[in-house]
């Protein structure tokens, strides 16, 4: 009897796919593999892109009961949550959410997974190209590799201490950051997403 699980990924702009026009971002391309594999004779594992450009973990909060709600599988949900690359960006000098409120967002969405799920997968910040890194670019917003370093090590402890687990894109990219992000130095290339559905691939067989 095959199973059929739901898949919800919440994140931003890189969760969304943005600046990628030939796959659609690591999510899309997982997407299309638990459809492949479905075709194949798998159980079925619906992937739900809940990606918002230019979100915080504040609009997560908001929003991740009602989602949750809406795509609940009987058979039981996977969740994915990745979310820092706004958060810690500075704009117009004040810090968009401070790592005190960024554990505090984190965890009230990890409260909230668990009502509906048993396999809560924590993701990595990816690194900055060097010619962002500390520069104030053309939405306003100024990031560092420095504050990557702060936020992931709070998404770490998360996952360590509530038993969840931890997605390391960022060890991943750290070595050839330079040709993984696109121009703008923060999203993914083609390369960069095509890399990270590589990694996520085997998590998702564990479902299908």
């Amino acid at each position: 009897m095959k199973k059929m699980r739901y898949g919800l990924f919440f994140g931003d702009s890189i969760t969304y796919g943005e600046y990628d026009g030939v796959f659609g971002g690591w999510v899309d391309i997982l997407k299309r593999y638990a459809l492949q594999k479905y075709n194949e004779g798998s159980h079925e594992f619906i992937l739900f892109n809940l990606g918002i450009g230019g979100e915080t973990t504040d609009g997560l909060v908001k929003r991740i009961s009602n989602e949750m709600e809406a795509r609940n599988a009987v058979e039981g949900n996977v969740v994915f949550i990745s979310y820092g690359a706004n958060d810690l960006a500075i704009k117009e000098g004040v810090q968009m959410v401070n790592p005190k409120n960024f554990k505090t967002n984190v965890l009230k969405a990890v409260e909230e997974a668990k009502k509906y799920s048993e396999n809560i997968y924590l993701v990595s910040i990816l690194p900055f190209s060097k010619n962002v890194d500390g520069v104030v670019v053309a939405s306003g917003k100024l990031r560092t590799n420095d504050e990557v370093l702060i936020y992931n090590e709070v998404i770490k402890n998360i996952a360590a201490e509530n038993s969840l687990h931890y997605i390391d894109f960022h060890s991943a990219f750290l070595h050839d950051k330079e040709i993984l992000l696109s121009a703008d130095g923060v999203h993914p290339n083609e390369k960069g997403y095509g890399m990270m559905a590589e990694i996520a691939i085997p998590i998702i067989e564990k479902y299908l």
